[in-house]
């Protein structure tokens, strides 16, 4: 059945459509040039196209001798995502068309007094992050094709608990998954924030030309990310990459295990050693009162300090994955650049025998929401996309 006319049709309406999303506006010739069909065969695809709403025309090639050719592109209101980035202090949530062009963004905060209803206060918080961004964009829940939700821990696959985040109070609930999808009417995806934001490197950053990267995420909290063969590691309770309680000379063991440890004030394993904290603490101990990270991390004493401890880890991680790359992300990340970058590089030198290459990320924006949303898109763009 492989070869028969309608799954070859979806098969070449399929690749047309990814042809527009990644060049834009097309003419009927070039799709023909892209996909190798012939100029009648790629008329009746647009038409079918065109009819299930999925392109629509956008003007006209001018400038060149004959006749002027009919532009098309992917129909935007084809599919709505949304897209949310979850911190202690809020929800952020985008919404963007099948294109990924976002057309809304609302912040709630955590705390935030909402209406009355059904689900937890946590479901009521999300939901009006969506709402606010659908209502930005001229859009209603009934409009949404998907959800991916970025929180810090994971949800466990076994039992559908999120682990390793106990400084987010209301989301360890087994039945939220269930409200959340219930109450915006839509299928709903929570995953890792760093998995996320590796996500976004590998498509869109630093990443994108390796098969197998570590991102290491350090800002007030630590965690990790791990590619291998261009496929997430996930681990059997989602926890891969949860490398901020690794047990390190120099910190105090987290206290309560694993789980505690994954809060920034858990006082122990590698998290209390390079998070943003112990930035400050540094800058302290070195007689300096900074006003941020950013500040603290233009002191050479503070930046050589902090690219002694994060290499130390560095190289504990670098030492059983054996990445080609290592991706450094977060605000510390960013705050310190290339001058940490290059410290960090030179501290790892005899740590461990593998020398990855070692970068800061190039995501503009929460690598967060763009990861979430390129997985919110690439799911909904599968469903959508699929003309058979």
């Amino acid at each position: 059945m492989a070869g028969t006319p309608r799954v070859l049709r979806a098969m070449n309406d399929r690749a047309a459509l990814e042809l527009l999303v990644a060049h834009g506006p097309l003419t009927r010739t070039r799709i023909g040039e892209l996909t190798g069909l012939s100029k009648p065969t790629a008329s009746q695809l647009l038409g079918r196209l065109e009819a299930a709403g999925l392109v629509r025309t956008t003007g006209n090639v001018t400038g060149r001798p004959g006749p002027s050719a009919q532009l098309y592109e992917v129909n935007p209101a084809a599919a709505y995502v949304a897209a949310l980035s979850v911190d202690p202090a809020g929800v952020t949530a985008v919404v963007a068309d099948i294109t990924g062009a976002v057309v809304g963004e609302e912040r709630v905060a955590a705390d935030a007094v909402v209406a009355e209803g059904a689900g937890s206060v946590t479901a009521r918080v999300v939901v009006a992050a969506v709402d606010g961004a659908l209502e930005k964009a001229g859009l209603g829940r009934g409009e949404l094709h998907g959800v991916v939700i970025g929180t810090p821990g994971a949800l466990d696959p076994r039992t559908g608990e999120l682990r390793y985040a106990p400084h987010l109070p209301g989301w360890h609930s087994r039945s939220l998954l269930g409200e959340l999808g219930d109450a915006l009417g839509a299928p709903v995806v929570i995953e890792n924030d760093v998995n996320l934001a590796a996500l976004a490197e590998q498509y869109d950053g630093s990443a994108q030309d390796h098969d197998d990267f570590v991102l290491v995420w350090v800002d007030e909290g630590v965690g990790a990310a791990i590619v291998l063969g261009g496929t997430l590691l996930r681990g059997a309770t989602g926890g891969a990459g949860e490398i901020g309680y690794m047990p390190l000379p120099g910190a105090p063991l987290a206290r309560g295990g694993p789980a505690a440890a994954a809060a920034p004030d858990a006082g122990g394993g590698f998290q209390s050693l390079v998070g943003q904290p112990a930035v400050f603490g540094i800058a302290r101990g070195l007689g300096l009162e900074p006003a941020d990270v950013t500040e603290a991390l233009a002191d050479p004493g503070v930046v050589d300090e902090v690219a002694r401890r994060l290499a130390t880890g560095l190289a504990a991680v670098v030492a059983v994955v054996d990445p080609e790359l290592v991706v450094l992300s977060g605000t510390v990340a960013q705050a310190g650049g290339e001058r940490l970058r290059a410290r960090v590089e030179e501290e790892l030198t005899g740590l461990a025998l593998p020398r990855p290459q070692l970068r800061i990320s190039d995501i503009e924006g929460d690598p967060i929401l763009t990861g979430a949303l390129r997985t919110a898109l690439v799911q909904a763009r599968d469903a959508v996309f699929d003309t058979g």
